[in-house]
């Protein structure tokens, strides 16, 4: 069922046209992804929904029952309450009712004679205090908090001291368990860490309304989203299904208009030609034959578009300006701490010339700590961090704090390189969509994707053969995050980096680095391949070992008594075996149990009940994970021992 109805929406800016024409609907369910340029509307578009700006053309529709939340890109949440309370505050009427009962459960235990007044409004009170959730509200904002990455001990945290990406959280928390059913999110997943965001992704996969959402997260997207909106260039595309669906359909679609380009270019040119010829004969009969192609060329140039592929976009080039050693980097022993807080100890790992790895954790767990010890801006309490030969290192500081907003584009970037000429400079700066006027902008007024070109190209420039890249992508939009891959992906130097990106891990990393309390924990390959080995060892695994050629034979007098272990051993694994499959079938029958719960229309209804529901089915489904996974390990050691 439509809940919401964009029809012909139309936004100018002076004599600039933004979009015209936007025409999409919203199902009562629909996870729909809007992505686009940096700049092409995305943000406006929502704020015309909202009904906080106005349309020059078109109309929002929306149902009586249509309730939007709305959480902006830099949302901020009150810095006078404590984090609970802020996020609590969306039960505010709850909270009054709470403190009414109260206060009549009070006066009735105190008073002398009965008052039947106040006990039918306390009875009153109380049943319409449950049937709004009143028992549970508490309890939704405690998961919620927990969900989103905070621990208890921050919850009587004042909102003041929380940083920029804890406040987000926190409105983004209040808009979750606000009464809405329509969503509007605007990059939600910017500040949250990979545990964070796996939690977005199965609450909003749960939620019982629909939601859309502005990301160049395209791991989220796909994991989120049944249909997918581009606006580019003032237009509207939209494809059923996620972004990597979107992305295929759109990249057909750019295929079939550049062919059509280049036939209509190619018709323009022979048009042109014959125009020539005919002006050539300067006959009466052949210039009216001109003038007339002429026409027909204008006709033909006005209806030629230039396709997007074939348009303009950000490029970027990284190379080492020389090579080091095949040793890059060493890193023994290093432990890192602030206060009375450990970040981590026992941290060791190593870089070879060529690699490309990524380093995860939580927030807070000290990746950025670890970039700043390796490029020397904060020493370690102990531990070393070795260089190897002819290693120069480039860092790339996601909060953007080596900027000068009092210096032009330009200047930010020619002080830095004096030595380059205009025409070098500006050709850089170019490349990087700095064009024309825009390159005498303080940077000031840029915006974070701008910021973030800016302090890329200043990385571009420097040539270094080994960078230190902390969450590169963060402002970035999805065609400037899939120019980045590219030429990361060519680049002859060797890259670590911290990111919660994980398109982006999937596409470029040789390694995977999971930073703890205790040390690191090191994976070969890219994301599922780390997230697949990383759920193997959280697992509990079998501890006996099966019996090898390798194994030093036991002397002969124990033969016999090893035979009996042996013989009882794989008794006790046969039996192993068939209760853990009695377990899985258990499991996956309480799994299917569960799922038509969710299925059924009152339970849908229930936004704590799917929450609930969700919660033990997500809990049901990594205990088949967990059986399914020690069922395969102990049948690979019965076909060892040859009893199955």
């Amino acid at each position: 069922m439509t809940i919401l109805s964009v029809h012909k929406l139309e936004k100018n800016f002076g004599e600039r046209c933004l979009f015209r024409d936007i025409t999409f609907d919203v199902g009562d369910r629909d996870k729909i992804g809007l992505v686009g340029d940096n700049g092409c509307g995305k943000t406006t578009l929502f704020r015309m929904i909202t009904g906080e700006i106005p349309h020059d053309a078109g109309e929002v529709v929306r149902t009586k029952d249509t309730r939007i939340g709305y959480m902006e890109q830099h949302a901020c949440a009150d810095a006078s309450r404590t984090l609970w309370d802020e996020v609590e505050s969306v039960f505010a009427p709850l909270i009054a009712m709470e403190n009414e009962l109260a206060q009549i459960n009070h006066r009735l235990s105190t008073a002398a004679d009965t008052d039947l007044a106040l006990i039918e409004r306390q009875h009153q009170l109380q049943e319409r205090f449950e049937a709004d959730g009143g028992l549970y509200y508490k309890s939704r904002v405690r998961s919620t908090l927990i969900g989103l990455g905070f621990d208890e001990a921050a919850f009587g945290q004042p909102v003041s001291t929380l940083s920029g990406g804890q406040r987000s959280k926190a409105a983004m928390g209040r808009l979750l368990l606000s009464d809405v059913n329509v969503l509007l999110l605007d990059e939600p997943t910017n500040h949250l860490d990979i545990a964070s965001v796996e939690w977005l992704e199965e609450f909003l996969r749960a939620y019982s309304g629909a939601a859309v959402i502005i990301s160049h997260d395209r791991y989220f997207l796909d994991r989120v989203t049944n249909r997918t909106i581009e606006l580019s260039h003032g237009k509207l595309y939209t494809t059923n299904g996620n972004y990597s669906q979107h992305k295929e359909t759109r990249a057909h679609d750019q295929e079939v208009a550049e062919k059509h380009y280049k036939t209509a270019m190619r018709d323009i040119q022979h048009v042109e030609s014959s125009i020539a010829q005919l002006k050539q004969f300067n006959r009466e009969k052949s210039i009216r034959a001109a003038e007339s192609k002429e026409k027909m060329l204008e006709r033909m140039k006005a209806q030629l578009e230039i396709p997007e592929a074939m348009q303009e976009t950000i490029h970027f080039d990284f190379r080492a300006a020389m090579t080091s050693g095949n040793e890059v980097l060493n890193a023994e022993g290093l432990a890192m701490g602030f206060g009375s807080r450990q970040l981590f100890r026992n941290a060791a790992f190593s870089l070879r010339r060529g690699e490309r790895v990524f380093l995860l954790g939580p927030n807070g767990c000290g990746k950025t700590t670890m970039l700043k010890i390796i490029n020397g801006q904060l020493s370690p309490q102990r531990g070393t961090v070795r260089l190897g030969a002819k290693v120069s290192i480039g860092y790339y500081d996601q909060t953007q704090a080596g900027l000068d907003n009092r210096k032009t584009v330009i200047e930010t970037v020619w002080d830095r390189y004096p030595a380059l000429t205009q025409t070098e400079l500006r050709n850089a700066l170019a490349a990087f969509l700095f064009r024309g006027e825009d390159v005498f902008r303080p940077v000031s007024l840029l915006s974070g994707g701008e910021r973030a070109r800016l302090l890329l190209l200043q990385l571009m420039l420097a040539r270094d053969n080994l960078l230190l890249l902390d969450e590169p992508t963060n402002h970035l939009d999805i065609a400037s995050c899939e120019a980045l891959e590219d030429a990361l992906s060519g680049y002859d130097g060797t890259i670590f980096i911290v990111s919660h990106d994980r398109y982006f891990i999937n596409r470029m990393a040789d390694k995977v680095i999971r930073l703890t309390e205790d040390g690191c924990q090191i994976f070969p390959g890219n994301y599922d391949n780390y997230l697949e080995k990383f759920r193997e060892l959280s697992a509990p695994t079998e501890t006996q070992q099966a019996p090898t050629e390798t194994q030093q034979a036991p002397p002969k007098e124990n033969l016999y008594k090893l035979r009996k272990e042996q013989e009882a051993g794989k008794r006790r694994l046969l039996g192993r075996i068939r209760r853990c499959e009695e377990a899985v079938g258990a499991a996956e029958a309480e799994v299917e149990q569960l799922r038509q719960q969710l299925e059924q229309d009152d339970v849908m209804a229930d936004y704590s009940r799917v929450l609930e529901l969700t919660a033990q089915l997500d809990e049901k489904n990594r205990l088949v994970e967990q059986l399914m996974s020690e069922w395969e390990a102990m049948q690979l050691k019965a076909e060892e021992w040859e009893i199955v």
